[in-house]
């Protein structure tokens, strides 16, 4: 599709960026991607701000050319160009610039709501439920901090959760458009983790709070998201992190990411993990694991091969491991590098 986009690109340019806009909703709805990636989507590629407005469902996001979520602005202005999300329905998507819709704005606004509605067809006219599968635009709601807090109950109404005393965010690893979000229940015997189903995608896993302090939950459950791994030798680590068990090392989450320039020993990591393909795997479970021995057990490895790899990686690394200040100080190393990541 890449190389027709740039074939059409050649003989007609607004051919080739509708047939590119298309491309990108598609990746979208393929990624369940959230009503807020959708709209951020529209307003980064029509260069305008964009806004999603379902006033039944207590549905308003904003969000400006710059990616930036900036809820709160007046209400839309007649003359601009919009979509219904359903034809002759209130409901629609906007783009905050007057005229009629044409060229690739067009389009823009054609895939939105058609993504749109794949989102909310998807799920609504269940049984509310407040997992995996919930209503999104409920799930919205209720996570947003800027939401009026009728249009959150409302939401928690429509997710089975209204009377329900402790609730939990989860954040998903999704693909263009985000983290997925859910809502979860706790149950009675208590709001300590419990394992999510397995063969799912990367998780984090907010705080049990109250249903009226999930947005608090779900910034944290994303936090947690970053801490995860996917459990291969190329990016060891836990698939599923909970937030209540990161501690301190939630503070970390805020000094590091993708911009931030690596420390001197995460560029050794990094050689390592270049040196041999055994090195991210080995090195990770080494610095987790209650014992040297119980690392060679995990990585059904003989207790000498394991001396052996570990003598290869501390040159590469330019410290020791054995020691318990190494350990810690290879921990810390594979935690940055994971929030680089």
């Amino acid at each position: 599709m890449k190389e027709l986009a740039g074939r059409l690109a050649a003989l007609d340019p607004d051919a080739g960026a509708a047939l590119q806009v298309i491309t990108y909703f598609d990746r979208l709805v393929e990624d369940r991607a959230t009503l807020e990636a959708l709209v951020r989507g529209a307003a980064v590629l029509s260069g305008r701000p964009a806004r999603l407005v379902d006033e039944e469902h207590g549905v308003r996001i904003r969000v400006t050319p710059d990616g930036v979520r900036a809820d709160g602005a007046g209400p839309a202005e007649a003359g601009w160009m919009s979509a219904p999300l359903v034809p002759g329905g209130p409901a629609a998507v906007w783009l905050e610039v007057a005229g009629p819709p044409d060229g690739v704005r067009a389009m823009v606004l054609e895939r939105t709501a058609a993504a749109a509605r794949v989102a909310l067809d998807r799920t609504r006219g269940r049984a509310p439920a407040g997992g995996q599968d919930a209503d999104p635009a409920a799930v919205e709601v209720l996570l947003d901090a800027a939401a009026p807090e009728r249009a959150r109950h409302r939401a928690a109404g429509r997710l089975g959760l209204r009377d329900t005393s402790l609730a939990r965010a989860v954040a998903r690893a999704g693909g263009a458009g985000g983290p997925a979000a859910s809502v979860e229940a706790v149950p009675a015997h208590g709001p300590g983790p419990h394992p999510l189903p397995d063969g799912g995608p990367r998780a984090g896993v907010g705080p049990a709070v109250a249903v009226s302090e999930l947005p608090a939950s779900w910034a944290a459950a994303r936090t947690a998201l970053r801490f995860t791994g996917e459990g291969t030798e190329r990016d060891p680590g836990p698939r599923t992190v909970y937030a209540e068990e990161l501690g301190g090392l939630a503070l970390l989450a805020g000094a590091v990411g993708p911009g931030t320039a690596p420390i001197s020993d995460v560029r050794a990591l990094e050689r390592a993990f270049a040196a041999a393909p055994w090195a991210g795997i080995t090195l990770h479970t080494v610095a987790f694991a209650p014992s040297l021995r119980a690392a060679a057990t995990q990585l059904n490895l003989h207790h000498s091969t394991l001396q052996d790899r570990l003598s290869q990686a501390e040159p590469w690394l330019g410290w020791p491991v054995h020691d318990p200040y190494g350990r810690l100080r290879l921990q810390l190393a594979l935690v940055v590098w994971r929030l680089h990541r």
